[in-house]
């Protein structure tokens, strides 16, 4: 598959081209291009050191929406009107989303926009591409800890059937995750409001990369 991440300069970002990669083509983006070129250099140096094959380029964020199969969205939502503004040709795409929007005040909370989830906001501003939610969980350090097996749960959400199934297999081609069905996209949201709710365990239990698993 080929794989283009807007927002690919973050630390999910990068740290799902290193993952992804090794298997699959796999195109960083940003709004500018010398910072994906960056990014993309970095990674690609940590791939060489550790004699890990990859397949991985750079791009702006028009250049991941007119040459990937699937799009993701890795970016906060405050920030996701702005860069679709700035984008053509989504129309019939398949789009994930991975945003798990929620405020911080003494802990961390679900904020979720009117639509009810970032991924149907998404959906919303985007009728016409095919939006799958997934990957909401994994805790973000672990993306890049490239010596640690990656054993969570990832529960993908979506009304396009054969979108949620090309999506799961996409999980199921990283390190160890398993992909689960978890329904429609308006599950999206119970599955965004577990994100503070294990930063929230995590502080309050002095826990490290807490994540979900269903057995």
């Amino acid at each position: 598959m080929k794989v283009g991440i807007i927002g690919g300069t973050g630390d999910i970002g990068k740290g799902m081209a290193l993952r992804l990669s090794q298997n699959h083509e796999v195109i960083i983006g940003s709004r500018k291009e010398e910072k994906a070129t960056l990014s993309c250099d970095a990674c690609c140096q940590c791939l060489r050191e550790l004699n890990l094959p990859f397949n991985l380029t750079s791009s702006t964020n028009q250049g991941v929406v007119d040459n990937s199969d699937i799009i993701v969205f890795s970016i906060p939502l405050e920030t996701l009107q702005i860069t679709i503004d700035s984008l053509t040709g989504l129309e019939g795409k398949l789009v994930v989303s991975l945003m798990n929007p929620m405020e911080r005040k003494d802990h961390f909370r679900y904020a979720p926009p009117e639509e009810g989830s970032a991924a149907m906001q998404l959906q919303k501003i985007l009728p016409d591409s095919k939006v799958i939610s997934a990957f909401n969980n994994i805790p973000a350090k672990q993306w890049s800890q490239m010596s640690e097996i990656l054993d969570y749960s990832v529960c993908v959400c979506g009304d396009d059937e054969e979108g949620k199934k090309i999506v799961m297999e996409l999980v199921n081609s990283i390190s160890e995750l398993e992909a689960l069905d978890a329904g429609p996209l308006a599950v999206s949201a119970t599955v965004e409001a577990i994100t503070p709710l294990v930063i929230n365990i995590a502080k309050y239990n002095s826990m490290r990369d807490v994540g979900v698993y269903f057995r």
